[in-house]
């Protein structure tokens, strides 16, 4: 007799950390596997912030941190708001979480009743869905097409809303489409939210820095009538190489974050103390500072794109930010590779690490079964080598 809840029955597992797990245990197994699953910068920590973290363990930083965070570390996210997004936020309005993924589950927890709807367009991140589940809520997928750069409009965004309606969240740059919402389609989309009493907006920014365009960011607290109505979501992980560190962090109506400030205190209660400490120094700092890590990653996102180009099947547009590309490649749907069928975007993924020993992730994950998610947080020699093995065996 099963004694597991229904609720982590009924759970789906990440798919990318599975795939990564598969990967692990090919390599194990003597495989020369190239990851390109993984959404983790392939760079250090850059030294001026480990030294902070260092000078925090001497500084005998060791006991518990407030739940919410050290004040001075809010001092430095409400820096980082106003000079990079011109966004002003006061103390109670911030809470530092464990990580980015702990400041949506905490979200989710505070703001959703059982049935409550949440409108994801797709792809979205992979968690989004099973955080909004978990909190007895309901993901509405929309779906977004290549030709829209994978970005949802305002007809379908209006078209999605019902009566249920509580929220709409979504990442830009978008993981895993590097999609990049302007702030002119951001006004668009908060002009049909704005007709709607009590719909907010989770606006996921983690790859905020990660931005091709020069251009700035465009923030959707930013619109006219949207700071109080949206929670922006931002951490350390991406543009810093901090993923292990586990900082998040959110700016919202203080309402929204003294009940996150709650939930997080009967769950987890503060982050690390070490890691907070360093991340200070990670948003003090100027965003320039980390720069040479955005110049690689674009780099190889124009070389991934160039490489592509030469295989049939690969259905690429152009990403303007984070480091990843979202081809369709619906165009092998039933076709038969070296013996295998190819039914979905699953069974292709599974084909490329079998067959070329390239991990990948299947868009089925994001909400977007026509697509796989290639990663390019890797050296160019591996990106080079990767896509010569998918290109053999598919040709």
């Amino acid at each position: 007799m099963n004694q597991l809840s229904e609720r982590i029955i009924n759970m789906s597992t990440s798919a990318t950390l599975a795939m990564a797990a598969k990967a692990r245990e090919l390599r194990s197994e003597g495989k020369d596997i190239i990851g390109l699953s993984l959404g983790e910068p392939d760079f250090n920590t850059p030294d001026y912030i480990k030294d902070a973290a260092i000078q925090a363990v001497n500084d005998n930083y060791n006991s518990y941190s407030p739940v919410d965070g050290y004040v001075d570390l809010k001092e430095a996210v409400i820096t980082k708001f106003k000079r990079d997004n011109n966004l002003t936020y006061t103390l109670p309005q911030i809470v530092v979480s464990n990580g980015a993924k702990q400041s949506l589950a905490n979200v989710a927890g505070v703001l959703l009743n059982k049935g409550d709807e949440v409108i994801l367009p797709c792809p979205y991140w992979v968690s989004y869905s099973d955080i909004v589940k978990l909190s007895e809520g309901v993901p509405v997928e929309v779906q977004t097409s290549i030709q829209t750069d994978f970005k949802i409009t305002a007809e379908q965004l209006e078209a999605a809303i019902t009566p249920r309606t509580k929220m709409i969240w979504f990442s830009s740059p978008c993981n895993p489409s590097g999609s990049l919402y302007s702030k002119e389609e951001l006004t668009s989309l908060a002009e049909v939210i704005l007709k709607h009493d009590n719909i907010y907006v989770v606006s996921d920014e983690i790859y905020e820095h990660i931005n091709y365009t020069g251009k700035p960011h465009a923030s959707m607290a930013q619109v006219d009538g949207m700071f109080d109505r949206t929670v922006t979501v931002n951490g350390v992980s991406k543009a810093f190489a901090m993923t292990g560190w586990r900082i998040g962090y959110i700016g919202a109506p203080d309402w929204i974050a003294r009940a996150c400030n709650k939930m997080q205190g009967q769950v987890t209660s503060g982050a690390n103390c070490i890691a907070q400490r360093a991340t200070i120094t990670a948003l003090i700092e100027s965003p320039s500072r980390v720069k040479f890590m955005i110049d690689e990653f674009k780099v190889r996102r124009d070389l991934v794109l160039d490489l592509l180009k030469n295989i049939d099947g690969f259905d690429t547009n152009v990403p303007e930010g984070a480091f990843y590309v979202f081809p369709n490649i619906s165009s092998f749907f039933g076709k038969t590779l070296r013996g295998k069928t190819i039914n979905n975007a699953t069974d292709f993924s599974l084909y490329l690490l079998e067959e070329a020993l390239v991990a990948t992730v299947t868009g089925d994950a994001f909400g977007s079964p026509n697509c796989i998610r290639i990663s390019y947080a890797a050296s160019q020699d591996q990106i080079i080598q990767a896509i010569k093995r998918i290109k053999e065996v598919v040709s």
